[in-house]
């Protein structure tokens, strides 16, 4: 039996599935603002809140987020485009690759390592951009090679898994030609 704090922390750490990749887009530019000022002004104190919110975004998503809240509620849906939905399991695993990036630019800061921090954010916009311009989530990317190698098993992502599946071929090129 489960009581109702249980289901309320349950719904709290959950994580979206499927994901809105206009919001995750949305959350990416975001995050590629924060860092481009981070390391062009100096103010690492910005990577505070960056790494707030990558951390809140793993276990909660969107929910504890502000930069997620933004994103899903105000700026995504006043975007012209229209939701395009992906599985949620391999955004979460890019969330987690961003939230130790800016935990250790957050630590390196912390420890008076400016220089080495601001490297680590660097990095970061490498994937921000990718995601946030063109669609492509890097994360996602080492996501599917993990499961591809057996790392992650198949039933993490059940729909991932078949992704490459002949059936999950005819179905992307039945939407795609209904767009």
């Amino acid at each position: 039996m489960t009581t109702y704090t249980g289901e309320v922390r349950s719904r709290l750490f959950s994580f979206p599935n499927p994901v809105n990749d206009v919001a995750a887009r949305t959350v990416a530019a975001g995050v590629t603002i924060m860092v481009i000022t981070a390391i062009a002004t100096q103010q690492l104190w910005i990577t505070i809140p960056l790494a707030y919110g990558f951390v809140a975004r793993v276990l909660t998503g969107p929910t504890l987020s502000p930069l997620g809240q933004i994103a899903t509620r105000v700026v995504a849906p006043r975007l012209p485009s229209r939701a395009k939905f992906v599985p949620g399991p391999p955004k979460r695993f890019a969330q987690a690759i961003g939230a130790v990036f800016t935990v250790s630019a957050l630590l390196l800061w912390l420890s008076g390592e400016a220089t080495a921090a601001s490297v680590v954010l660097g990095l970061m916009t490498v994937p921000a951009i990718a995601e946030a311009g063109f669609g492509y989530c890097i994360g996602c990317q080492i996501f599917a090679a993990l499961m591809r190698a057996g790392v992650i098993p198949e039933s993490v992502c059940e729909e991932c898994a078949n992704i490459y599946s002949p059936a999950a071929s005819r179905r992307r090129a039945g939407l795609a030609q209904q767009t």
